[in-house]
């Protein structure tokens, strides 16, 4: 019995870094996706984001974006497996 418990914990943690959640809650020096709403409706940034003072920046080169992000959750890594 613990051990489903243990599993089903795991599972709604990567469930909930799956979920959107509101900007304001967005936390610093960790990669995230943010997104935004244009005139085309909402969209997903392609490349990951981090949260500086004063605004936003690309976690990889840390360049500064002019960016107002509604919505950010967890950058999701792909690791791909050998078939």
């Amino acid at each position: 019995m613990r051990l489903i418990q243990i599993k089903a914990l795991a599972h709604a943690q990567r469930n909930k870094s799956l979920m959107w959640q509101l900007i304001s809650s967005a936390p610093f020096d960790r990669d995230l996706e943010l997104a935004v709403i244009t005139s085309d409706g909402p969209h997903a940034l392609v490349f990951p984001c981090r949260r500086v003072l004063g605004g936003w920046v690309k976690a990889e080169t840390r360049e500064r974006i002019d960016v107002r992000p509604t919505h950010w959750r967890e950058w999701a890594t792909e690791v791909l497996k050998p078939h």
